[in-house]
């Protein structure tokens, strides 16, 4: 992978997340990386007339918060910063990875969650129900943990057809960092509460081994693989009792309810987000192939 890796900075505590995880998905992929800070467009509202003298001081302030951003990346790590407007922070952040050929946007998660765990605000939000680039949601305190490399994609292989945006993505991602390949199945605990365990039990016995049957075949050769049945009360539960590694990454694919080549966070998404202690890269339904979702 060669493409760009865009980060979308705030001098904040979750931009400093954003940065960290974005560092560690551009050296695992040997990418550039690119701090984009958004200012408000050249149209903002009459409440915050145009002023060349304020604009001058705004875009000087964010120079500054950049360059002190860049001194936390790995010099092994390339980058560049830039300074956008745009009428929404996640407008500016999709528009300047089209311009720069990225091939993901990292985000860190709200201000008030819980550490190592996701709480998504205004930017991440618009994201995930606009993006039509993967994007990547950084726990909370990922400025605090040592660097690491990605060791690990788990792809978490939904029930409905057409997963393969999703399993492209997850090879794509473990062949670039030469990482290990786990596909997850959450089939077990995403059945309605009326479905009898032995029904439960069954139905996740056979997706389990139609996922690694299919994912077999499409596998690149030196990539290991394994699949995995999550089970729990919940989906809350299964992802809490899973196994993460330090330098993983969790993909998840895009709501069938997304429109084509764009972001809606499904349901079970959604629920793995309150427990998930790692990266979450969700991947637009589309993305490259026909898509599946989590």
């Amino acid at each position: 992978m060669t493409a760009r890796i865009v980060v979308g900075y705030t001098a904040t505590d979750a931009g400093a997340d954003a940065v960290a995880v974005g560092s560690r998905l551009a050296a695992a992929l040997r990418a550039p990386l690119d701090l984009v800070l958004v200012l408000p467009g050249e149209d903002r509202s009459v409440i915050t007339p145009p002023d060349a003298g304020y604009d001058r001081y705004l875009v000087g302030q964010a120079e500054a918060w950049l360059a002190d951003a860049s001194k936390t990346i790995p010099d092994a790590v390339a980058h560049t910063t830039h300074v956008r407007f745009g009428d929404s922070f996640a407008e500016g952040l999709i528009v300047a990875a089209h311009e720069l050929g990225a091939s993901h946007i990292v985000v860190g998660a709200a201000n008030g969650g819980l550490r190592g765990r996701h709480r998504l605000g205004t930017v991440a939000n618009e994201l995930l129900h606009s993006s039509d680039v993967p994007v990547v949601l950084a726990p909370e305190g990922s400025r605090r943990l040592e660097a690491t490399a990605v060791t690990r994609v788990t792809a978490a292989i939904g029930t409905r057809p057409g997963a393969s945006a999703l399993l492209d993505e997850s090879i794509a991602l473990a062949t670039g960092a030469g990482a290990e390949l786990r596909l997850l199945s959450l089939v077990s605990v995403d059945l309605p509460a009326t479905v009898d365990t032995g029904v439960i039990r069954i139905a996740g016995a056979a997706h389990a081994d139609d996922v690694l049957g299919k994912a077999l075949d499409a596998l690149p050769e030196g990539i290991d693989a394994e699949v995995v049945v999550a089970r729990g009360d919940s989906i809350e539960d299964a992802v809490a009792h899973l196994a993460w590694e330090p330098g993983e990454l969790a993909v998840v694919g895009s709501s069938r309810l997304a429109q084509p080549r764009r972001l809606f966070l499904g349901s079970t998404a959604a629920k793995m987000l309150h427990e998930l202690p790692v990266p979450m890269v969700v991947v637009p339904r589309t993305h490259g192939a026909e898509g599946g979702r989590a």
